[in-house]
């Protein structure tokens, strides 16, 4: 009973993998910011009122799904431009921690908009972004990776006891949303590749880098031409997916289960060419990993800091060894 009492009382007070939610907003923000960036000299053919696709089209697939776009609210080129460029703006505040939660949903906002706008860029990416963002509005995922302006440390201050009483309960939430939102998207894609025959008799790898579409002719040869590679790397990839959530739900291989899920979406990217959706991935997986980017800032911020001591040292050395004349200013005769 006391082991009981002391989990509860540990999950409503103690937020876990705060490191890992804040890394999960930053690189799902860059994400964003890069498929704008990606896009930005072709903006107005691919998402501009005259654009590829005819604005009133996409108006009417809006109002059929019963969706809605920022980009459909006008035909004039200074409202897509304003849209555009407001929606790059968010996603790169999100990406420095900057905005709070406030920030995040009006980049999830932008987001679903230039994504509804122009669904044949699409990579897969997005559906995970759709729903993970809103999950993380939970989390305390503006502790670490931030550029703070000490207002929401000002904001927080004012808000009631029994309101802040339960960020913690609803971070922890909003972590284990996310966690189970992986580990489903893990285990359904591996059981649909169990059904299928090239899955089962070990050559799926090989077609699927042989697509046109989703193939990096600088590296996708060097595996589908080895038959070994393909035997393997097929059978390997859905008894990874398939039995990832059993290694999340293991303390000891979590971070081995997160870190070869890192390496397999860093495969896909290289081999496929898929990098908007490896990183959002690989941005998801961060959750598993809190304690591991925690240890890795420690380290980084005291080489960072001997560095500077040791430069700070030189520099005084240097000064020191020079002429006394060089150093002070000269006397008036």
């Amino acid at each position: 009973m006391k082991k009981i009492t002391s989990a509860i009382d540990k999950w409503s007070t103690v937020p876990i993998s705060s490191v890992g939610v804040s890394g999960t907003r930053a690189l799902l923000g860059f994400v964003g910011l890069m498929f704008y960036a990606s896009q930005y000299s072709d903006r107005s053919y691919l998402f501009g009122p005259h654009g590829a696709l005819p604005w009133q089209e996409f108006v009417d697939q809006i109002h059929e799904n019963g969706s809605f776009s920022l980009y459909a609210v006008s035909t004039s080129g200074l409202w897509f431009q304003a849209v555009f460029h407001l929606g790059m703006l968010a996603a790169l505040l999100v990406t420095m921690g900057i905005g709070g939660r406030v920030g995040l949903a009006v980049h999830w906002v932008f987001l679903w908009s230039i994504y509804e706008r122009q669904p044949v860029l699409l990579d897969g990416g997005d559906n995970l972004a759709y729903l993970v963002i809103p999950m993380l509005l939970l989390t305390r995922c503006y502790d670490r990776f931030s550029l703070t302006s000490g207002l929401s440390r000002k904001i927080a201050e004012r808000v009631p006891g029994q309101l802040r009483a339960l960020a913690s309960p609803l971070h922890n939430l909003g972590v284990l949303a996310i966690a189970g939102q992986m580990c489903l998207v893990y285990m359904v894609s591996g059981l649909y590749k169990v059904q299928g025959q090239m899955w089962q008799d070990g050559t799926a790898l090989f077609y699927v880098l042989r697509v046109p579409e989703f193939s990096s002719p600088a590296l996708s040869h060097l595996v589908y031409e080895n038959d070994l590679l393909v035997f393997f790397g097929t059978y390997l990839t859905v008894f990874f997916l398939v039995y990832f959530p059993l290694g999340i739900l293991v303390p000891a291989l979590r971070p081995w289960a997160a870190v070869m899920s890192i390496g397999f979406h860093l495969g896909i990217a290289l081999l496929m060419g898929l990098t908007g959706f490896a990183l959002t991935m690989v941005a998801c997986d961060l959750v598993f990993l809190s304690r591991g980017l925690d240890q890795a800032v420690v380290i980084s911020s005291r080489l960072v800091d001997r560095a500077r001591s040791r430069t700070a040292g030189a520099r005084a050395v240097s000064e020191g060894e020079r002429p006394v004349s060089d150093l002070a200013p000269e006397k008036a005769a």
